[in-house]
């Protein structure tokens, strides 16, 4: 994966991995949930990985017109 968005709550963090390389304790708060899963929804498009639910994001990432 070259970048991640993760919706958490109302804010979206974007992780650049090629930039900003974050340690596992970070990609495991962005990643998995409080039961410890892969938060839901997950999609990937390329080496962009989205996970959680954003409307904005997916048009921005996913490229979807209104």
């Amino acid at each position: 994966m070259d970048e991640i968005y993760a919706a958490k709550g109302k804010s979206i963090i974007h992780l650049d991995l090629k930039r900003d390389k974050p340690d596992e304790t970070t990609l495991k708060s962005v990643l998995l949930g409080p039961t410890g899963n892969l938060r839901a929804p997950t999609l990937r498009l390329g080496r962009t990985l989205v996970v959680g639910f954003d409307e904005a994001t997916y048009r921005r990432v996913f490229d979807v017109s209104s």
